[in-house]
């Protein structure tokens, strides 16, 4: 079985890849609100939801998956309040059809993210 990493760190930088596939799985790190400069993008729910999953997207898809091959998701949110909104962001992404197994918990999140979100996919 080979091991291949996606989005490998720089000289300098956190040792974790961005996703690593093996066997036909591939584990996608927790994605966060950050814009393509690395900048955490403020606001809403609704807003850090809908760009944390827009990386979560472009990760697996980046590694040759679509978000259908996803077969089970993980998120974290800070504040149940907020657990509405979020599910009204993730219902954009994954249809009932191609339903993930999921779990959402509420966490203490680093430098005032609302929202992160790890995923694994699987296919042939």
């Amino acid at each position: 079985m080979s091991i291949e990493r996606f989005g490998t760190p720089k000289v300098g930088a956190l040792p974790f890849a961005k996703a690593v596939s093996a066997g036909g799985f591939l584990y996608v790190s927790g994605q966060v609100p950050r814009d393509e400069k690395g900048e955490i993008v403020y606001g809403t729910m609704l807003t850090q939801a809908k760009v944390t999953l827009d990386n979560l997207k472009k990760v697996v898809e980046s590694a040759g998956y679509s978000m259908n091959d996803v077969i089970k998701v993980e998120a974290w949110i800070a504040d149940p309040r907020d657990f509405g909104d979020f599910n009204k962001v993730y219902a954009q992404y994954f249809s009932a059809e191609h339903a993930p197994a999921r779990v959402t918990v509420q966490a203490q999140m680093m430098s005032d993210l609302r929202v992160e979100v790890a995923c694994v996919a699987y296919k042939e």
